[in-house]
């Protein structure tokens, strides 16, 4: 079920926050920068995201225009994801939050696993 956006928000973060707070959403965005990504390549990148909660993540992104969806009419279907324009004006954004993660997880000393760049 895709969530019904308020009528009001009391500020624009408090919305944006909304589209692309959810649990995996800004990750599914920033491994969608510059490519296109079949819902398989996407799974075993956030291979720790429970199936169910990855589709629900990839059609609230879907529904709020973040994100397209192409279905390919063939067996085993063949399903790719891939940023809007809408999704596009995100990415500085999320290579900001990425940049700020990286910069956290060296100042504590923690390990990150994934060694790719969404840059």
């Amino acid at each position: 079920m895709i969530k019904q956006r308020k009528e009001e928000y009391q500020c624009p973060l408090e919305v944006t926050m909304e589209i692309i707070g959810g649990k995996y959403k800004g990750v599914i965005i920033g491994h969608l920068i510059g490519k296109t990504l079949r819902y398989n390549e996407l799974q075993k990148l956030i291979s720790y995201a429970t199936p169910k909660m990855l589709i629900q993540q990839l059609k609230e992104l879907e529904a709020d225009g973040i994100i397209e969806r192409k279905l390919y009419p063939v067996v085993p279907p063949k399903t790719e994801y891939s940023l809007t324009k809408r999704g596009e004006t995100l990415i500085p954004a999320i290579i900001e939050l990425n940049k700020w993660g990286m910069n956290y997880l060296k100042e504590e000393n923690i390990p990150c696993l994934y060694k790719g760049n969404i840059d």
